[in-house]
């Protein structure tokens, strides 16, 4: 039988192997997808390593027209990150389509520019995917703003579900699944938890 000490020095030699072949620095383009809680978590915790690391980052929340979330309040005022509330709320909120639509435009105009600028680590787009399955946003320009942007700048893209052209052009793709969640059990949502 095999001591631990073996077994440890087998799957250090598998993951240094991995190690030497991963060569390639660039950034990279991240889906955060699925039914459960914490995509955007997950980015944002993301986004607080970067800055940790000195890199700039930006943020656009594409849904969201809250400005009293968490992570709003903590990260508006970083020198390092620049934090755009372009929604008006949920669809279900606003009731109107063409206002939906005016947002997410404009959300997407912000977005491309940030596409464009080198001087950005890190771009969030949160609840991006959204746009693209209530069709206020084309995919084919979005995915090809992500082909064209500065070579080390990552962008990390969150909601439930992805379009499959996205999901091919993607380099990294976690999906969150949901298997119970307290609102279906009457627990209220709750500030530092869900917002």
């Amino acid at each position: 039988m095999k001591t631990h000490q073996e077994r440890m020095a087998r799957k250090k030699a598998v993951v240094d192997e991995k190690i030497a072949k991963a060569t390639e620095e660039r950034g990279v383009v991240i889906l955060l997808k699925g039914n459960g809680k914490g995509k955007s978590s997950s980015a944002f915790g993301t986004m607080a390593r970067s800055v940790g690391h000195g890199k700039r980052c930006a943020v656009i929340q594409f849904i969201k027209g809250r400005t009293e979330t968490g992570e709003y309040k903590l990260f508006k005022d970083h020198p390092q990150i620049d934090w755009h509330v372009m929604g008006h709320g949920f669809t279900w909120e606003t009731q109107d389509k063409e206002k939906d639509i005016e947002a997410a435009q404009k959300a997407w105009q912000i977005a491309e520019k940030l596409l464009q600028d080198a001087s950005y680590d890190l771009l969030v787009f949160d609840e991006m995917s959204y746009m693209f399955k209530y069709h206020y946003l084309d995919v084919a320009p979005v995915i090809e703003a992500l082909k064209n942007r500065p070579k080390d700048q990552s962008v990390m893209i969150t909601g439930r579900a992805m379009p499959e052209a996205l999901e091919e052009a993607a380099d990294t793709i976690s999906s969150i699944r949901d298997e119970r969640h307290a609102f279906r059990l009457g627990v209220k949502a709750q500030a530092g938890i869900e917002f």
